[in-house]
């Protein structure tokens, strides 16, 4: 291959792999004098001068001229008589740089040596070029169209075409795409993985919501509204608490929007998950209140020592609190930063029977189905409609409408 062929093959390269001019000419020059330093075992000294726009390499050696007689290694060193001969000024002791031909310096396994280092070189400048661009943006929002898609995994492209993984473990749960398919995820991390860039993103991660919220709400882009605090269960239900630096702006309000115009979209984003705004507060009683919504909260004691509180509130409300499979105290637990006990108000519960009693009708494991939702009263099953039982509880309709007579039938008596 000619020299101009190799060197104008890697410019084009070039403006693939998105390098710049001088980093190009860099690396051109890097492997071509490694190459020398190679063949000559570091012996020689040479200058390599590329011009990529024209495809020109100019190889100069540098030698030191001797006294004739000394040269002991004619790749460094040329004799006084033969330096006269190139030129007739020169003295010993001085340097001869003098251009050599690139066919005299590199043969045919030369030139597929530096051609293997050449791809080898770019494709790793290309590499740490992504990887400390995509590092710089971890937890930002990135568009990407899905080109494959696999059990465990789902690649995507950017707009550059640079690759992206998303794993199944960082899906939501009712996450479904199809080829061609645009996707919006945040980037979690970057790493190297068979040599090449490895872009992780992730739709659970909760910069996701704090990313949509900045997209979808003006007042948290422009730092009106902070989202201080952001617990999910990826697909089912998130808390996000928010704090206003503008007395006249409503931190809730101004994420939900009119009618729920702005959260809407967020909630299909994340296929419906169910996204719960409280307003922060540094009165931990009132945040852990704000945080157990839509319950009812009679009273709330709080321990810092144990870092626990004490909930209190009718019997009606307690399922409310605990939410389906102990999802809504579960994240406000994780919101405020207490493990919340939930309890009964001791007057609610008067002429109530708790649903052991009723251990000789129903059975076991649908008591502790029950109890699950925090329904340990009887009439704290009834206060809940037989469809979000169902749906709560994950019992048949018939078994619910089952308990639902026989409880009924209770105080009927």
């Amino acid at each position: 291959m000619e020299v101009e062929n190799l060197i104008q093959s890697f410019s084009e390269f070039k403006d693939v792999k998105n390098i710049d001019r001088e980093t190009m000419m860099n690396i051109l020059e890097d492997v071509f004098k490694s190459v020398l330093e190679k063949k000559y075992d570091g012996a020689g000294d040479f200058n390599v001068i590329i011009n990529v726009d024209k495809g020109d390499l100019e190889i100069w050696k540098n030698r030191e001229v001797v006294e004739d007689g000394n040269v002991e290694n004619p790749i460094a060193q040329i004799s006084i008589s033969e330096a006269l001969k190139i030129e007739d000024d020169y003295e010993v002791g001085e340097e001869l740089s003098e251009q050599v031909s690139f066919d005299s310096e590199f043969g045919r396994r030369q030139v597929l040596s530096i051609r293997q280092h050449l791809i080898s070189r770019i494709h790793e400048q290309h590499r740490d070029t992504l990887i400390k661009r995509y590092e710089s943006r971890i937890g930002e929002i990135v568009h990407g169209e899905v080109y494959q898609i696999w059990r465990n995994e789902i690649l995507l492209t950017d707009d550059e075409g640079n690759d992206m993984s998303l794993p199944k473990a960082e899906q939501i749960p009712k996450d479904f795409f199809k080829k061609g398919e645009s996707v919006r995820a945040v980037i979690k991390e970057v790493n190297i993985k068979n040599n090449k860039a490895n872009i992780i993103l992730s739709r659970i991660a909760p910069e996701f919501i704090e990313r949509l919220f900045e997209m979808e709400v003006p007042e948290v882009f422009d730092g009106v509204i902070t989202i201080k605090n952001v617990v999910r269960i990826p697909g089912e239900r998130a808390k996000v608490c928010v704090e206003s630096y503008d007395d006249r702006v409503d931190p809730v309000g101004a994420c939900v929007g009119m009618k729920g115009s702005r959260i809407h979209g967020i909630v299909r984003e994340l296929r419906n998950e169910n996204i719960d705004v409280v307003n922060f507060t540094e009165n931990i009683q009132l945040l852990i209140t704000r945080a157990l919504s839509p319950a009812k909260i009679t009273s709330v004691t709080v321990n810092d020592e144990s870092g626990r509180a004490k909930v209190i509130m009718n019997a009606d409300q307690v399922s409310l609190a605990i939410g389906r499979g102990g999802n809504n105290i579960g994240l406000a637990g994780r919101l405020t930063g207490y493990e919340i006990d939930v309890f009964r108000d001791s007057e609610s519960f008067e002429d109530d029977v708790a649903i052991d009693e009723f251990v000789d009708e129903i059975e076991g494991w649908v008591l502790d189905a029950l109890k699950a939702i925090g329904c340990d009263s009887a009439k704290s099953v009834l206060a809940i409609e037989a469809d979000d039982l169902v749906t709560r509880t994950d019992l048949e309709k018939e078994t619910v409408e089952e308990v639902l007579n026989i409880f009924k039938s209770e105080f009927e008596d």
